[in-house]
């Protein structure tokens, strides 16, 4: 990708108002899950047995202690949330960067191999592609066990499929064209070829699939962690504390509420900026 397209990709990113909104509140989630945890009023699982389900600061009897109220065992809802935008957003960055590292190299090499053993591959990914990714992801679980560990595996194995098809995809695609037909000429092998002249034009596909990875990456942890199978209490992780929360919906629907529209806002910027990203890479609009 030139410096010329790179302009003019973040020309048509920039005026996107959607896309913008979603990279300002991405922005202020990702400030809030690095410094966040520092200002803190409690640590999220010190337990204050006189302050049981105190309602937020905006309720009648809420106050200033525990301005986002408090959870079931007394532990402080704000804080709670902090720690697990940085647990949760942590999780999701190591999930789709470890898929996107498999998933690329499989897909590079899918490009490159004879027909048969591509055509097998990429059935396989058809194959895995066709359930639902957090369905997958439950029964990976289910076979290896439940727990965190386990369920970060299980997400990275649903997410690998998406980057192979989209990488192959791309590497395929540019392999016909006339400036690699060139340097096939010239003597490039095919490290070369990939490394100095397809990469380079297959990036933006890249970018944009990472983007969306980290919405279903972020909700199939959610997923797995409200189920029981992701992480375990008294984990501050935003799945697990909606699922703590269940019981407490009717009286205090802010243990459950809190952490849901982190979910829901977060989801919904990565998923702002990633329509934005794949816009402003559209070769129709790089003319």
């Amino acid at each position: 990708m030139t410096l010329s397209n790179t302009k003019l990709a973040w020309n048509v990113f920039s005026h996107n108002k959607s896309a913008m909104t979603g990279s300002l509140i991405l922005l202020i989630i990702l400030l809030m899950s690095l410094v966040g945890p520092w200002f803190a009023p409690h640590d999220p699982a010190q337990q204050f047995g006189d302050k049981i389900l105190t309602p937020p600061l905006w309720y009648e009897n809420g106050d200033f202690v525990s301005p986002l109220g408090t959870d079931d065992l007394g532990r402080d809802m704000l804080s709670r949330l902090l720690h697990g935008a940085r647990l949760s957003l942590k999780l999701t960055l190591m999930v789709v960067f470890a898929a996107a590292f498999i998933g690329i190299l499989l897909g590079a090499a899918a490009a490159f191999i004879n027909s048969g053993l591509r055509a097998l591959l990429m059935r396989f990914m058809d194959l895995l592609l066709s359930l639902p990714s957090l369905l997958l992801a439950i029964a990976i679980v289910a076979i290896i066990g439940p727990g965190l560990p386990n369920a970060v595996y299980a997400v990275v194995i649903v997410l690998i499929p998406q980057f192979v098809k989209v990488t192959q995809s791309a590497i395929s695609e540019e392999l016909g064209k006339d400036y690699v037909m060139a340097a096939k000429l010239d003597g490039a092998r095919h490290l070369r070829l990939l490394l100095h002249h397809v990469w380079p034009n297959i990036v933006p596909a890249i970018i944009v699939q990472l983007t969306f990875s980290f919405s279903t990456a972020l909700l199939d942890i959610a997923a797995l962690g409200f189920l029981g199978l992701g992480a375990q209490p008294p984990m501050a992780e935003w799945g697990t504390m909606l699922s703590e929360a269940r019981a407490f919906i009717q009286f205090a629907p802010w243990t459950m509420t809190l952490p849901g529209l982190a979910i829901f806002l977060t989801v919904l910027s990565i998923n702002l900026v990633g329509d934005g990203l794949r816009d402003a890479f559209d070769p129709r609009l790089n003319r």
